[in-house]
């Protein structure tokens, strides 16, 4: 079923708008990690990610999730330009997980959920956006 004005079928405002929340979600994630006080009230995996991060990290962390809040949106507005946007939102992705890489193999302990949520899903969902944007923008 599609929508008569847009002429977009219903999963595809489902998608948009679930994927704008995850965005959204790693933006609120991303400014609680600049309060020093949220940082020292995380379990030690968590602070041992965002303290060994530099500056570039966090930087390139930024570009993923706003670039990626940006992206769906341009989505949901059936605009091309969202394409690049998610390509430079999935480029900080990549870039942000090189130092939690490191320091994943410091020795800090990691559960199967931890390794799933931060490291595997961003990569995920970053390379599916891409996908359905030019599939759905073309």
């Amino acid at each position: 079923m599609t929508d008569k004005k847009s002429g977009a079928h219903w999963s595809f405002w489902i998608i948009g708008i679930l994927a704008l929340i995850w965005n959204v979600l790693g933006m609120g994630n991303f400014l609680s990690q600049l309060d020093p006080e949220t940082v020292s009230s995380m379990p030690e995996s968590h602070r041992a990610l965002i303290e060994n991060r530099p500056l570039w990290g966090t930087i390139a962390f930024g570009l993923a999730v706003f670039g990626g809040a940006l992206g769906c949106l341009l989505l949901l507005l059936r605009q091309r330009l969202a394409v690049p946007v998610l390509l430079l939102s999935f480029i900080g992705v990549i870039v942000q997980l090189i130092p939690s890489l490191i320091v994943m193999g410091s020795g800090v302990r990691f559960s199967t959920f931890e390794i799933i949520l931060a490291f595997l899903m961003p990569v995920v969902v970053a390379l599916f956006l891409i996908w359905y944007a030019r599939l759905k923008l073309a």
